[in-house]
């Protein structure tokens, strides 16, 4: 190590050394940081009527575990055989639009949400969508 220091290296050493301030503590910094826990779920193959009801319990569980990212894989629905009967509307019974839907419509599961979006890329894309949860009381 070189022992030969500026005076103004010096005079910077003398002048935090003397001081009052506080160097904040890295480690507690950290420990005091919070991940947002996260859970998934895959609803491809199930029924609308399937699916809303495993979403409600996925959501209401996953509220009172304190999770507070859920993401939701609908698919994209171009598998789904909707399109060919006409009777069907063809978005509302693909369940990458009527499961929010009905998440939306339901008073009890929006009281536990913050807020829905569509997922990034990496999380399925139009194919998926985040849920936030707030905290459970």
């Amino acid at each position: 190590m070189n022992s030969n220091i500026s005076d103004k290296d010096r005079k910077d050493w003398e002048k935090f050394i003397s001081s009052n301030d506080k160097l904040p503590n890295k480690d507690k910094e950290k420990k005091s940081k919070t991940f947002l826990t996260t859970k998934s779920i895959d609803l491809h193959g199930l029924t609308l009527d399937k699916a809303n009801i495993v979403i409600e319990k996925f959501i209401k569980k996953s509220f009172n575990e304190g999770v507070r990212k859920l993401i939701v894989v609908t698919g994209k629905g171009i598998h789904s055989k909707n399109g060919q009967d006409p009777y069907v509307s063809k978005d509302l019974s693909i369940l990458k639009y009527s499961v929010p839907q009905y998440i939306n419509n339901n008073k009890n599961l929006m009281e536990k949400i913050i807020e829905i979006k569509e997922a990034d890329l990496n999380d399925g894309g139009s194919g998926a969508f985040y849920i936030f949860l707030k905290l459970s009381r």
